[in-house]
Order: C-alpha cells, then sequence, then structure tokens
C-alpha cells in the first residue's frame, strides 16, 4: 500500500495558539484543494455512470456501504434522491456499519468487522442486478472492504470511494475512484477534506444517473416529491416559467396533478 495520506500530519501545527481567523483561512485554503483532487478523478466516475444507469434500468438498485462518516454520507445521498427525483426510496440505498443507530452516535467497533458488510448487504438481499459502491477515507475499513470483496466472488459490480492511493479497498473494487486530498487541518480528521470529497463525488453520481435516467427536464426537478410548501411554490414557479402561465393557472395545474412533470405533460 502506498503511503497512508489521510492520516499523514498536518502541514500546521500549534492550532490552539492560531487565532479564529487564521483556523478559518487555513481550513478554507485546504478546502480548495477537494474539487481539483476531484477533477483528476472524472474520468473514473465517468465510467461507472452507464453502467449504474443500465442496473437502475433493469430494475437493479444503487448501494453506499460505509463506515462513520463515509457511512452517513452515502445515506445522506441515498436518503435525498426520493425526494430531489421523485424516485423509490429502495432505489438508492445507503447502509453503514453499525446500523441505523450508527447514524447519530458511534458504534465502537463495528467498522472493524469484515464480514458483517457482506452480511447487511444479503439483509437487503442483494443480487447481481445491484452495483455497490464502497466509501471509505482510508481505503481500509474491514467493515467496507470485506463487503466488496464479498460482492466481487458474487459476480457484483463494485466502485469504491476512498482518499488515499493503492489502498485494499481499491485493489478489491472493480471500478475504484481514488480522490488524494493529502493531509487533514488537523491530523487524522477524514470528516474535513476527504468527507468533502466523497460528498461531492456522490453528488456527482448519483445527479448525473438521475439525469441519465430521465429525471430531470431541462435543468428542473420535474419528478420532485411537493413535501413542504417551499417545494410546493418551486413548482408552481417552474409551471410559470415552463409554461408561460399565470401563477394561480400554474398552481391549479399543480393540485390537479400532483406533480411538475405531470402537470406539463397534460396541459
Amino acid at each position: 500500500m502506498e503511503k497512508n495520506t489521510t492520516e499523514s500530519e498536518s502541514k500546521y501545527n500549534d492550532l490552539e495558539k492560531m487565532s479564529v481567523e487564521t483556523i478559518l483561512h487555513s481550513i478554507n485554503k485546504e478546502d480548495k484543494i477537494v474539487p481539483y483532487a476531484i477533477e483528476e478523478a472524472i474520468p473514473e466516475i465517468s465510467l461507472i455512470i452507464p453502467m449504474i444507469v443500465k442496473k437502475l434500468q433493469d430494475g437493479g438498485r444503487l448501494i453506499y456501504i460505509g463506515a462513520g462518516t463515509s457511512g452517513r454520507l452515502g445515506i445522506v445521498d441515498a436518503s435525498e434522491c426520493p425526494p430531489t427525483f421523485g424516485v423509490s426510496h429502495d432505489l438508492v440505498i445507503g447502509i453503514m456499519a453499525g446500523g441505523d443507530q450508527a447514524i447519530r452516535k458511534a458504534v465502537e467497533f463495528a467498522e472493524d468487522d469484515e464480514e458483517q458488510g457482506w452480511k447487511d448487504l444479503q439483509n437487503l438481499h442483494i443480487t447481481e442486478a445491484d452495483f455497490v459502491i464502497g466509501i471509505a477515507a482510508s481505503g481500509t475499513t474491514p467493515y467496507v472492504v470485506g463487503a466488496i470483496k464479498r460482492c466481487r466472488e458474487n459476480n457484483i459490480l463494485t466502485s469504491c470511494i476512498t482518499c488515499n492511493e493503492g489502498s485494499p479497498l481499491a485493489a478489491t473494487a472493480e471500478f475504484p475512484i481514488e480522490v488524494i486530498v493529502g493531509p487533514e487541518f488537523v491530523t487524522g480528521s477524514t470528516r474535513m477534506k476527504a468527507g468533502t470529497a466523497q460528498k461531492l463525488v456522490l453528488n456527482m453520481i448519483s445527479t448525473a444517473v438521475m439525469v441519465r435516467l430521465g429525471r430531470v427536464k431541462g435543468n428542473r426537478m420535474v419528478d420532485m416529491q411537493l413535501s413542504n410548501h417551499k417545494l410546493v411554490k418551486r413548482g408552481i414557479q417552474m409551471l410559470v416559467e415552463e409554461l408561460e402561465i399565470s401563477y394561480e393557472e400554474a398552481r391549479e395545474l399543480l393540485n390537479k396533478y400532483g406533480s411538475v412533470r405531470s402537470a406539463i405533460r397534460h396541459y
């Protein structure tokens, strides 16, 4: 394995002696590295998008699996797909070491169990129809590496998002994505740059997949769930602009058909 940069010594020292402004400017300086590191990985990210789209079109699912911050980020991305794109909660799924209770509170040593990740995937009745992405900043998390290894053994397509070069996870996943952001401002605190990188890559993957699945029209979330007043208002405004009608007409259409897409189709 190459040098574990996610655990490398911070470029900064004596953080407790810094002024607030220096702390914030230093964190911001480090954060600016992230999008450029992601840009280097776009060829690898773009490679998996058509594969995921095909799996979902054929009735499969996209499953994120991680631990700690990485697991939480996968769950966040998965949970935002139904309200944003109007898809089933079973289409994109996030699971993490320690289960749902670990979303809010760390479960000790849950990520160290090499077999539990595969057991959790089996509880979802995983098949070759699905696509699995392992998320681990270090690329060494046993829960994730073990799960991806068992997926490969069972002919399930896999990718991963990691922030170290030459990690066991990248070696195990069929289509690895490595985003090398370097040492953290606070040594080893991978919720910072590494977490930001993972979140941005997940944004890219799920958004690109949903666009290719036809869940966006123009640049609008025409299938979004109208689950609060803000989103209803946004839907009405979409219809006003798309159909060049009055606000009241748009409101009536949306009330009648229940979604922006349906309202446009029936207008």
